[in-house]
């Protein structure tokens, strides 16, 4: 890709999604626990 601003606003965005990677990783477990999937599961449901 030339460099241009579009370029430059794509890397931007890509290291914003590096840091909120990096800062959201401990809760990884927490954010991809999903309803349908333990109810289809069988496993206990909190509500």
């Amino acid at each position: 890709m030339k460099p241009s601003p579009l370029y430059d606003r794509i890397v931007d965005v890509m290291e914003e999604l590096v840091r909120f990677t990096v800062l959201l990783r401990p809760h990884a477990e927490q954010l991809v626990d999903r309803y349908s999937e333990r109810k289809e599961s069988g496993r206990v449901i909190d509500h």
